[in-house]
């Protein structure tokens, strides 16, 4: 963990508190399954206003774009996105020049769309909903890569939001660009915004994002390396999820612009990494994830944080 990370533990966190009990529901046309411990209860589209203690620290199994306009507002002190990056890689076998070995690109069905228009169309029906879903004091980070960050803020501006920083995260073990006809990509961009420009208040740890940096400011870029070794997680020597982001990247994000006990909504949560890393910062989670694969890898991640 980082240095400037752990010391947010310098005066103890307080535990989380167990999850409320789960209302009774029907299936529905579009169900969700909240799950936790490996149980789950289906709710029907008439529950939609419940309180949201019955959210928090579970994982919700569906589309967030079905999920997101049934949470009650106000719910999240803070929101962590890493969206589709829509690379339109060619659907093909990639080789590294001379070693010959496979390149295990992003070719997953969730990072396809038709058109740049319907790309766009998700991104702002998804920052739409966590906007009304957002506290009037919360913050939202959303990650990319040069392929949708231009995208992402644009709409970020034009639903209204107001964007304070931007962090570069340099990944000090990037993978080179073997074809050597491109700039080795070893950033990504993480937008850092609020509901609108009269926001005040909001959370920011100055101490904590000092730490962050060499030096004595809080500059933004975080030098992290990616994911890899036990932290990855993998199926059959095969990486489970193509761009599972770091714990230390999210420890710095949350322990930066979250206090113990806020909520932290992660809409498309892949593997997890958000709400594994807020229950080691005592913070409460909400984490919605559509593939099955992911939230079982995420049940699995959250009982070895809480049993560890």
């Amino acid at each position: 963990m980082d240095k400037a990370v752990a010391s947010s533990f310098s005066n103890g966190v307080e535990p989380t508190s167990p999850p409320a009990p789960l209302p009774q529901g029907e299936g529905s046309d579009t169900p969700f399954l909240a799950r936790e411990g490996g149980e789950g209860v289906r709710f029907s589209e008439e529950h939609e206003d419940f309180p949201a203690e019955h959210f928090l620290d579970r994982v919700l199994h569906g589309d967030a774009l079905h999920i997101l306009p049934r949470l009650p507002e106000s719910l999240a002190d803070m929101v962590f996105i890493d969206p589709p990056y829509f690379l339109q890689l060619p659907r093909k076998s990639l080789k590294r020049w001379k070693v010959r070995t496979e390149v295990n690109g992003v070719d997953e069905e969730w990072d396809r769309f038709g058109s740049f228009e319907e790309y766009d169309r998700f991104l702002r029906q998804l920052l739409t909903e966590v906007r009304r879903v957002m506290k009037p004091k919360a913050t939202l980070w959303v990650i990319g890569t040069y392929h949708n960050i231009h995208r992402i803020g644009a709409i970020l501006q034009d639903l209204g939001y107001w964007i304070l920083n931007d962090v570069i995260w340099f990944k000090s073990n990037a993978m080179p660009n073997w074809l050597n006809v491109r700039f080795t990509n070893a950033t990504e961009t993480l937008i850092w915004a609020v509901k609108e420009r009269s926001v005040k208040g909001y959370t920011f740890h100055a101490e904590i994002a000092r730490g962050c940096s060499e030096g004595r400011l809080a500059l933004n870029v975080w030098r992290i390396p990616v994911c890899n070794g036990k932290e990855r997680l993998k199926v059959n020597g095969q990486k489970l999820h193509p761009t599972q982001k770091p714990e230390a990247l999210l420890q710095r994000v949350i322990a930066v612009s979250t206090n113990p006990g806020d909520v932290v909504l992660d809409p498309l949560a892949g593997t997890g990494t958000t709400g594994v890393v807020a229950r080691r910062l005592g913070r409460r989670f909400v984490l919605i994830e559509r593939e099955e694969r992911y939230v079982e890898a995420i049940e699995r991640r959250l009982e070895e944080e809480t049993n560890h």
